[in-house]
């Protein structure tokens, strides 16, 4: 019963819906972050909580670190995990101000020669990382790791000079790109995205559509995977669907498939959800705890995409 001059609850998600099988799972298994996320995109829940639990990731730097992306576990600041930060606070809307300046001063302090970013800085050699994450001493730029900061950032109207540089190294990797593997293309579309120059943002993006499906880079047929390959390094059956490139419909990448083909894979997509209510990771299991660290995030992205393509959730 609600008190007279109470706010009314949320409704309830239908028993046994999705979106109920994953608040259990996330209720039970995710951290802070992801318990706060999932509260703000699915009950109503409030940003600010959001932004204080993302606090406990962020260093003096500017950078955030801490196992933010568990597969780097350690304090120290790097890359990835300061792109997960800004996604976080680009999905709250609160992508901007003094808090994404010190921000982009620690990428302008970790950038390699030619203004880019490196996937991993060498500062995270002694900390655990998983061992498909390479450390060496001098980096190069990576696309992997730059076009989705770059696309962030363009896409939340934030001018920084770090973003100049940045942005002239994703255009020359994008033209560059002959043969690549699925997080690559997924960087380039979240740089393309958002960039500024559409008319050649769009020519870019079909000439890796067309890449995408000559190489076969992603699943059009879910029940014959085993027909696709996997890229070398991967994990077994480490697949990309359709919906991995073009997250939302407004994606410059869902030019790339066919009706059939998005439904297909929205349909693959909806049936991974697991028993305890979240959905599995593809990628490489290393150590039991970054698994399950891991998995909130992806159900948490499994649920947004379903959503935002018009799939019934609870």
């Amino acid at each position: 019963m609600v008190e007279s001059g109470a706010s009314p609850l949320p409704p309830t998600p239908p028993a046994h819906s999705p979106l109920l099988r994953a608040e259990h799972f996330v209720w039970l298994t995710a951290r802070v972050l992801e318990q706060r996320l999932f509260a703000h995109h699915f009950l109503h829940g409030a940003a600010d909580p959001v932004e204080t639990a993302l606090d406990a990731y962020r260093n003096e730097d500017g950078g955030y670190g801490h196992a933010l992306e568990p597969d780097l576990r350690g304090p120290v600041s790097q890359p990835l995990h300061t792109a997960r930060a800004l996604h976080v606070l680009d999905s709250l809307g609160r992508c901007g101000g003094q808090r994404v300046e010190r921000v982009c001063r620690y990428l302008t302090s970790v950038s390699t020669a030619d203004g880019a970013l490196p996937a991993v800085h060498p500062s995270q050699r002694g900390y655990p990382a998983a061992p498909f994450i390479p450390i060496v001493d001098d980096p190069p730029s990576e696309l992997l790791a730059t076009g989705p900061v770059v696309g962030l950032l363009h896409r939340n109207e934030v001018w920084h000079a770090w973003l100049f540089r940045a942005t002239d190294f994703c255009w020359q990797a994008v033209d560059a790109l002959e043969t690549s593997h699925p997080y690559e293309i997924q960087a380039a579309v979240a740089f393309l995205d958002s960039a500024s120059d559409r008319p050649r943002a769009e020519a870019a993006a079909d000439r890796l559509g067309r890449l995408v499906r000559e190489q076969r880079l992603a699943v059009l047929d879910p029940d014959r995977r085993d027909a696709y390959p996997v890229a070398p390094g991967y994990a077994p059956g480490e697949h990309h669907f359709p919906y991995d490139y073009a997250k939302t419909p407004g994606s410059l990448a869902r030019a790339w498939f066919t009706d059939s083909e998005m439904a297909g894979a929205l349909d693959f997509l909806a049936a991974e959800q697991q028993q305890d209510g979240g959905w599995p990771i593809r990628w490489r299991r290393w150590a039991p705890g970054t698994e399950l660290e891991s998995r909130p995030a992806v159900t948490i992205e499994a649920l947004s995409t379903l959503r935002s393509y018009g799939r019934v959730i609870g």
